[in-house]
């Protein structure tokens, strides 16, 4: 299975090296790349995403108010640790938001916006092999959510469920290979991306809540 990425519409200007270098880290402490606990090394960091100290400096100082790194005096920055007990408590939070973040973006989505829904409901349908990259998976079941907060036109329900799924994207990752189908999990938005682009608020919100209920009864299962 090839999992897509997900750009969305935006006519948003070039990012600062500080973003660039935020967005790059975000990910890989988010998917699990620099592993909970581990030092953050800001001169090999730099390095490797090919920016300056000072835009890593100033990525590492958003990423602690995310709550993705934790910084102590004389002993340096580290990737926080996972908690999987916090799990119910960013789930109450998305459970509220996400079904909210659907049934708004049905109502103000613009009109590229929902051709790009319908396009990417489309793209999601095509996907033929029920396997694949899990880690990539992961990625795509991401980026589709994030085209859903980002259609809601809210940019501050947009930052809040980024951040929180951020979190618990973190606590899944943990368990990843274990997910019994997580292809289906991916191919399910389909419907909801429809849903959204058709001005459907109500089965945007339904589905929304389906598709969440659905996969924390599979994490639930596996942790």
């Amino acid at each position: 299975m090839t999992s897509p990425e997900v750009s969305p519409v935006t006519d948003a200007a070039p990012m600062s090296l500080a973003d660039q270098a935020y967005e790059r880290l975000r990910d890989r402490l988010v998917m699990l790349d620099i592993r909970p606990g581990e030092p953050i090394n800001d001169n090999q960091l730099a390095a490797e995403i090919g920016v300056g100290r000072t835009p890593v400096r100033e990525a590492l100082k958003r990423l602690e108010t995310d709550h993705l790194v934790v910084s102590y005096p004389r002993r340096g920055t580290f990737a926080t640790a996972i908690d999987v007990t916090e799990l119910g408590a960013i789930s109450d939070i998305r459970e509220q938001l996400m079904p909210f973040a659907a049934r708004r973006a049905a109502v103000h989505a613009g009109g590229a916006m929902r051709d790009a829904l319908r396009a990417k409901a489309d793209e999601v349908r095509s996907l033929e092999s029920p396997r694949g990259d899990r880690t990539a998976m992961m990625r795509t079941d991401m980026a589709l959510h994030r085209l859903i907060y980002k259609a809601a036109d809210n940019p501050h329900l947009e930052d809040v469920l980024i951040r929180y799924d951020n979190l618990a994207t973190r606590i899944w990752c943990l368990v990843i290979d274990r997910l019994p189908d997580l292809a289906h999990h991916i191919v399910e938005h389909a419907d909801l991306l429809d849903a959204v682009a058709d001005g459907d608020t109500d089965r945007a919100e339904r589905l929304t809540r389906e598709h969440i209920a659905g996969f924390a009864r599979e994490i639930r299962g596996v942790l």
